[in-house]
């Protein structure tokens, strides 16, 4: 299987370029579909959720709510379906 490390997408022109973390909806060994909720992530102007940007089994956490993650930081790791 293919493996697939998710990365926190752009924010937007006006968000800048850092989140953190306020809820993580999956854990290890979960199936995703694509489009699933991931993360919840809180910016000083907004709170959004980031999907699953593909089928699969999350194979690892790399974030922790209460983290603050940069754009293009990873947040798992997906087995691809």
């Amino acid at each position: 299987m293919a493996e697939m490390i998710v990365p926190l997408p752009s924010l937007g022109d006006d968000a800048g370029d850092k989140a953190s973390v306020s809820f993580v909806y999956v854990k290890p060994g979960d199936a995703v579909e694509e489009g699933a909720d991931l993360v919840e992530m809180v910016t000083d102007k907004a709170t959004f959720n980031v999907p699953c940007p593909a089928a699969g089994t999350v194979t690892k956490l790399l974030v922790s709510e209460g983290d603050e993650v940069s754009v293009g930081g990873p947040l798992c790791v997906l087995n691809l379906a």
